[in-house]
C-alpha cells in the first residue's frame, strides 16, 4: 500500500485525484495540503483524511504525491518531493518553464523516484493502443490535432482557472495534443505558432525531417465547434485516434498503476515520467516564443 499526500483542493483535486486514490486498493490517501486552508479542511473532511497546514510536513509523511496545482506551483513543490525520496504523480504541464522542468528531472534523477506525469490521454486505454501500434507500425509522414475547448461558460469548473486565462491554450490543452503526437512522430525539432481568433493557436511542428504536424488549439471556442480530432497519415493510410473510452478518474488510476509497477519494477518509463513531461515543456516554450517573435524556433537537438 502507497501512502499519497494530495496537493491541491480545487475541482481536478477533489474530483479526480482524491477520487482515484481513495478508490484504489494500492494506494491510501494519507493527507491533503492546499494554499486555502479553509478548503484543504473541507476537502481532507469528505475522505476522511487530515488537513496539513504545512507542505513540508505532508511530503515527510507520505511515500508519494499527487499533485494537481497550477504548474508554477507543482514544480517548486515536486522538487522538494522528489529530494525528500518521494515518488511523484504529477500533471500536465510539468511546469512554465524549462528551467523549471529541468530541475524536476534533475530532483528525480538524483533520488531515483519513480514518475509519472497524467497527460489523460495517454491512459485512456483505446487512445493508449493505438498509439503503441501506430508507433509500432511507423511510416507516418505527418499528423494533425484539433483540440477545441470552451471552458469560459457559465459553471466550467475551470473557467475560473487564472492561470489559464493567462497562459491561455498553448499551456493547457498544447500538453494533451502533444502526448498524442510525440509518441508516434518523435521530438519536435522546429516549431511555427499562430495565433487565432478567441485566443486560439495554431502550431506547425518538424519531427527530425521525417515528419511534419499541425496543432489548432483553443480554449475559448464556441461551444458548438468544441471538438476532440487528431489522426495521422502515411505509408499505411490515414489512421484516426479514437475517442476516449474511460472518465478521467478511471484514466487517473491506471496511471497510479504505471506508478505502482515502477516502484515495483524499479524500472523508469521514460514515455510517461517527467523526462517526457520535460520535452512538451520545451516544446511549450519553443512554440510561445515562435508566436511572441513571429519566426521558426529551432529546438536544440
Amino acid at each position: 500500500m502507497l501512502t499519497f499526500g494530495l496537493f491541491g483542493t480545487g475541482h481536478w483535486a477533489a474530483e479526480v485525484h482524491a477520487a482515484a486514490l481513495a478508490g484504489h486498493p494500492r494506494a491510501r490517501l494519507a493527507g491533503v495540503w492546499g494554499r486555502d486552508p479553509a478548503k484543504a479542511e473541507a476537502l481532507a473532511d469528505r475522505y476522511g483524511v487530515p488537513a496539513y497546514p504545512d507542505a513540508d510536513a505532508l511530503i515527510e509523511a507520505v511515500q508519494a504525491v499527487s499533485i494537481a496545482l497550477p504548474p508554477d506551483v507543482q514544480a517548486d513543490l515536486a522538487v522538494r518531493a522528489a529530494t525528500a525520496g518521494r515518488h511523484l504523480l504529477l500533471d500536465k504541464p510539468l511546469a512554465l518553464s524549462l528551467p523549471d522542468a529541468d530541475r524536476v528531472v534533475a530532483a528525480a534523477a538524483q533520488s531515483g523516484v519513480a514518475s509519472v506525469v497524467f497527460f489523460t490521454n495517454r491512459f485512456q486505454p483505446a487512445i493508449a493502443t493505438f498509439l503503441a501500434s501506430a508507433a509500432a507500425t511507423g511510416g507516418w509522414h505527418g499528423a494533425r490535432g484539433v483540440m477545441y475547448a470552451s471552458i469560459f461558460q457559465p459553471g466550467n469548473p475551470y473557467g475560473g482557472s487564472a492561470w489559464r486565462r493567462e497562459q491561455g491554450a498553448l499551456w493547457d490543452v498544447g500538453p494533451h495534443a502533444l502526448s498524442l503526437i510525440l509518441p508516434v512522430l518523435g521530438p519536435v525539432t522546429e516549431v511555427a505558432a499562430m495565433g487565432g481568433p478567441r485566443g486560439g493557436v495554431h502550431l506547425t511542428l518538424a519531427h527530425g525531417g521525417t515528419a511534419t504536424s499541425t496543432l489548432s488549439l483553443a480554449l475559448d471556442a464556441p461551444p458548438a465547434s468544441t471538438t476532440f480530432e487528431f489522426a495521422f497519415h502515411g505509408e499505411e493510410g490515414i489512421g484516426v485516434v479514437p475517442d476516449r473510452d474511460g472518465s478521467p478518474v478511471d484514466a487517473l488510476r491506471l496511471a497510479v498503476e504505471q506508478l505502482l509497477s515502477e516502484i515495483d519494477s524499479g524500472t523508469r518509463d521514460q514515455q510517461t515520467d517527467v523526462r517526457f513531461g520535460r520535452d512538451v515543456v520545451a516544446v511549450l516554450s519553443a512554440a510561445q516564443t515562435a508566436r511572441e517573435q513571429g519566426r521558426t524556433v529551432t529546438l536544440p537537438s
